[in-house]
């Protein structure tokens, strides 16, 4: 088996966060400026926006609204509205951006790779044949050839649709 390596993804993940009253993806959920915040699609339990410090470009996550750990804390309701929202924004990604496939996952808990553990998201990371370069193996930098704040305008309106 191979491994995929993020070596730039450990700056983020040593990084001091700033202190919020309310949860990331809760402030994120209550604001009202989705263009700031790269909110792209809103739904009725839940939510999607592109992750700031992306695998790769198209770096999505899908939020409920509820702040839960895992999928317990959510109705069967939110938990369909959460993977209809996932499909909707494969298919949103296929269409704007025509990957070759995708990685659909969650990391549950801080050992998992969990980020932010305390509010459930599903990342979905579009992927492309050789999309593994020697930028990050070599220089630790990852490319993102899209500005996140384009790719948010395309995808809000393959979303729309």
């Amino acid at each position: 088996m191979e491994s995929l390596h993020a070596p730039w993804r450990i700056e983020y993940i040593l990084s001091a966060k700033p202190k919020l009253d309310a949860g990331l993806f809760t402030s994120i959920a209550q604001s009202s400026d989705d263009e700031a915040n790269l909110v792209v699609f809103r739904d009725r339990s839940c939510f999607a926006l592109l992750n700031r410090y992306p695998y790769n470009g198209g770096h999505l996550m899908v939020v409920p609204y509820k702040e839960v750990a895992d999928l317990n804390g959510l109705t069967d309701d939110e938990v369909a509205d959460l993977w209809r929202l996932v499909r909707r924004c494969i298919n949103g990604l296929t269409s704007v951006m025509k990957p070759d496939g995708f990685n659909v996952g969650i990391n549950l808990g801080k050992v998992a790779g969990a980020g932010i553990a305390e509010h459930l998201h599903i990342h979905v990371v579009p992927r492309w044949s050789g999309d593994t370069n020697f930028m990050p193996v070599i220089a630790g930098t990852g490319v993102v050839p899209d500005a996140l704040i384009d790719i948010a305008a395309k995808l809000r309106t393959a979303l729309a649709q």
